[in-house]
């Protein structure tokens, strides 16, 4: 293993930050919740996982391919990773107060739609993807990553959001009122802004 505590801390961080910014994972299971209860939306945590480990694989492979073959690229997605985290930082300061929209294709009841509905959130996020191919190399070094390095990147990048979908899943009446008050949502989208800009910064002097 070549990737150190501090590294996997670091991440573990930006995750939690990430998580706690409300999106369309949110309302999907706020949506599921609502229609089916804990045991509606369980099945599309799982869908969620699924991506959450897609992802990290494509981006890492992609990128270590695309480091052996040009020489210094990932000094450049370093700071792709920097600009990603303030860029995603400042976008959500810059609409604190706008509001999630709804998919009501999220709702259809059964064990394998409410999967299907959370593979579908997460693969087709286009952010999801920028920001584990920016993100990566801001954390780890790629071109030095053991199969044990990826394995644990690709732990840490299911097990936080995991634990944090089953949670809202089960505590629904808090985010139910949360999504739906502007001024609580507006705190919760400046806090998780500014905290992105500042891992940005953290990476760019690390």
């Amino acid at each position: 293993m070549t990737i150190t505590f501090a590294q996997m801390a670091l991440y573990v961080g930006a995750l939690v930050i990430l998580f706690m910014t409300p999106g369309p994972v949110w309302v999907a299971l706020l949506a599921r919740s609502l229609s089916g209860g804990f045991h509606a939306a369980w099945p599309l945590v799982l869908g969620v996982v699924v991506g959450d480990v897609i992802w990290p694989l494509v981006a890492v492979f992609g990128l270590t391919w695309l480091v052996s073959e040009f020489a210094g690229f990932m000094m450049v997605l370093q700071w792709v990773a920097v600009a990603v985290f303030i860029v995603m930082g400042a976008a959500l300061i810059r609409h604190a107060d706008q509001p999630i929209g709804t998919n009501s294709r999220l709702t259809r009841p059964g064990v394998w739609a409410g999967f299907v509905a959370g593979l579908a959130v997460i693969l087709g996020n286009p952010k999801a993807i920028l920001f584990y191919m920016g993100v990566l190399p801001g954390f780890f070094d790629l071109t030095q990553a053991t199969a044990g390095d990826i394995a644990i990147i690709c732990f840490l990048s299911f097990i936080i959001p995991l634990t944090g979908n089953l949670f809202l899943a089960a505590s629904i009446d808090r985010v139910r009122v949360l999504l739906k008050s502007t001024s609580a949502l507006r705190r919760m989208n400046l806090g998780a802004g500014w905290l992105l800009i500042g891992v940005g910064v953290v990476i760019a002097f690390t």
